[in-house]
């Protein structure tokens, strides 16, 4: 028969394990759950960069025209034939 001594010392081993068991299994659990949420936000803000782009692409701004088409009417270079075709361009 073991001494009481050894029989301390073999529950306190054991009860010390189980402690260190304990506090590495949460830490690993907390590290999980660090990067699953992570991945989760950099997955939403992927998915809001690709909504964003997709919105630019149908919705771009009307580019500004390169034929010199004065639209003024006031202005003495005003053309009412080069105005009228512009607008047909633009409104089929």
């Amino acid at each position: 028969m073991a001494s009481t001594g050894v029989n301390v010392l073999r529950w306190s081993a054991l009860a010390g394990g189980v402690f260190y068991g304990f506090s590495h299994q949460r830490t690993i659990t907390a590290t999980q759950k660090a990067d699953h949420i992570k991945h989760e936000y950099e997955k939403k803000q992927s998915l809001i960069n690709q909504a964003k782009a997709e919105y630019a692409k149908t919705h771009k701004p009307v580019a500004a025209s390169t034929d010199d088409v004065v639209t003024d009417v006031n202005s003495p270079q005003f053309d009412l034939e080069k105005f009228l075709t512009k607008v047909a361009k633009e409104n089929p």
